[in-house]
């Protein structure tokens, strides 16, 4: 239900929560196949239980710590350093145009 809802045309610009949730499934699941892991593989080796693996590709929902550790396995933990960043360099370079 979930990945029709996120798929269903959005008149938006702006990517809603559930559509990246969506998205972030289907990357894990494309990388898990392309390295010819399986679900149960991919749980053993990460730390995260099967069921949350098998309701995140499906459904897009996962707990941000079982998330981390996925990234972590296939060396993305450092995608996530972009999150939340403070804007203090664009502030500092906004004051010389003022």
């Amino acid at each position: 239900m979930a990945i029709i809802l996120a798929k269903m045309k959005n008149y938006s610009i702006n990517k809603t929560p559930l559509q990246v949730q969506i998205e972030l499934a289907e990357r894990l699941r494309k990388i898990r196949k392309d390295k010819k892991i399986s679900q149960s593989e991919l749980a053993a080796k990460s730390g995260v239980s099967l069921g949350s693996i098998k309701r995140f590709e499906h459904t897009g929902e996962i707990a941000l710590a079982s998330l981390l550790k996925l990234a972590h396995l296939f060396d993305k933990l450092d995608d996530f350093n972009s999150i939340f960043k403070s804007d203090d360099n664009l502030k500092e370079i906004e004051k010389l145009f003022k």
